[in-house]
This record gives structure tokens, C-alpha cells and sequence, in this order.
């Protein structure tokens, strides 16, 4: 599933191509996911110029002019892709149909992505945002008996983090996550703060570098431990997998346990 890495770099090439584009003609091709009609989603959308895009965690808001706001969730398999005219790609969820003949299509093969009219506003601060500070950090951290990696997933805590940058935020600020969120004292919340915003930054940048027009796709071949190919972390310890909960979890020794 993308991350917020991912859909940070989608955002910039989704900006720089249809900005400010007249959106002409929405077309809904599956509709089994649909939070809305179609025929809500097209008076409400068409005709109107795309204001701009917002990534709000694991979501992509495309703003329109007149204030309406189409949501858009890519689970794990959606993509999105260019079309000039005429949509060749399958399994095709929507299309977005802009002036000049730009197009925007999300593709889904198992059909899981979702786009939505008007998404309410989300109750957990964004992983990136002013809000996600050392005070909230150290509140909510002081409450929970989970393990920390558990807390960094659940949407409701912080909004776009994944499986995958969760396991590198967590070596680079060198808790193990298996860590109890009350048991882990300030001056690794701290650290575990700052690794947060360094992952995540320094990832959208790697992913802009190598892939710099960008819009689908995982791009996960700089990751510190979070690699099926790598046995070493960076400082040289062996990487160890656990797949408990249904996820692979990639870490090493180098990580402290606080319980």
C-alpha cells in the first residue's frame, strides 16, 4: 500500500500536470466500492476548475473551486495514471476527464480502491503536521499498553504511517517495536519523534529523485531494513523478520526493548 512517502510524490506530479484544470467529465467504471453516487459526485464535481491537491494520511483530496472535496483511497493494489483523450487502462475505477484532454484514471485489479464525495475531517493529527509534536507524542504514548509499532499503524494515533516506514522510524530511532508505548522513556520519544519526520521527509525526496514523474507505485529500494533483499542494517547488524499480526516486521538488536 502506499505510504505517505508515496502519495506526497504522487501529490507534487498530480499538481504540476492538472492544476487548475477544468474537470469536464467524471466517469464512475466500478462502482462496488462507491461511498457516493455517481450522480452526486458529477453535479457536485463537474464543470468546476481542480484548486488543489492535499494529501491527508493514506488519502489524496483533490480540492475543486467550489469548495467540494473529492476523496480518494488507493488500498493496496490502486494506481494512477495519465491518459491523453481516450482511458486504455483495466480495471479502471474512475476517470477523470480534464480540459485539453488530460486525464486521470485510478485502477484497481481487485477493485478495492475507493473514491469519495466530501471526506469528513480526520481526528488524528497527520504524521507530518505542527500538531504531531513531543507533547502529544508523550500524552498519548503514556496511555497505551501497546507496542509501539501497533501505535504507529493505527490510523486513529497518526495518520500515514505504514508497515514499511514504520519499521525503519523505528531502527533509526533505535526502538525496538516491540517496545510498550508507556515503558519507553522521553529521551527516546524524542528520538522517536525526529526519526519520524527524517524518515518520512527524506524518503519523499529519494523517491522524487529516482522517480521524478511519479503517480503509482512503491518505490522501497533505499529502505534501511524494511527489504526482503537486505541482511545487514546500515551499521551492520543482521536483520531479523518476525511475521506476527499478519505483517512482516523487519529489525535488529541495535533496537532497544522497553517493557
Amino acid at each position: 500500500m502506499p505510504e505517505l512517502p508515496d502519495l506526497q510524490a504522487f501529490k507534487h506530479n498530480l499538481e504540476k500536470k492538472l492544476l487548475h484544470k477544468k474537470l469536464t467529465t467524471l466517469t464512475v467504471k466500478n462502482a462496488k466500492k462507491l461511498h457516493t453516487t455517481e450522480k452526486a459526485l458529477k453535479e457536485a464535481l463537474e464543470g468546476q476548475p481542480l484548486d488543489h491537491i492535499q494529501r491527508v494520511g493514506k488519502e489524496l483530496h483533490f480540492v475543486f473551486k467550489n469548495g467540494h472535496v473529492l476523496g480518494m483511497h488507493l488500498m493496496l493494489h490502486g494506481k494512477l495514471y495519465f491518459f491523453d483523450k481516450e482511458n486504455e487502462q483495466k480495471y479502471t475505477i474512475v476517470e477523470l476527464l480534464f480540459t485539453g484532454g488530460d486525464g486521470l484514471v485510478l485502477t484497481d485489479f481487485q477493485g478495492a480502491a475507493n473514491i469519495f464525495l466530501d471526506p469528513e475531517p480526520k481526528t488524528a493529527p497527520d504524521a507530518l503536521s505542527k500538531e504531531f509534536n513531543e507533547s502529544y507524542l508523550k500524552e498519548q504514548l503514556a496511555k497505551k499498553k501497546i507496542n509501539i509499532k501497533k501505535y504507529l499503524l493505527d490510523q486513529h494515533n497518526v495518520l500515514g504511517i505504514g508497515n514499511a516506514y514504520a519499521d525503519d522510524i523505528l531502527w533509526d530511532a533505535k526502538i525496538s517495536p516491540f517496545s510498550i508505548c508507556n515503558k519507553i522513556p522521553d529521551a527516546s520519544i524524542k528520538a522517536l519523534l525526529k526519526s519520524i519526520k527524517k524518515i518520512l521527509e527524506g524518503a519523499e525526496k529519494k523517491i522524487l529523485k529516482s522517480n521524478p514523474d511519479i503517480i503509482n507505485g512503491e518505490v522501497r529500494d533505499f529502505m534501511l531494513v524494511h527489504n526482503a533483499k537486505l541482511t545487514e542494517s546500515p551499521d551492520g547488524a543482521p536483520i531479523k523478520k518476525d511475521t506476527g499480526g499478519g505483517r512482516k516486521t523487519y529489525y535488529t538488536d541495535e533496537q532497544v526493548l522497553f517493557e
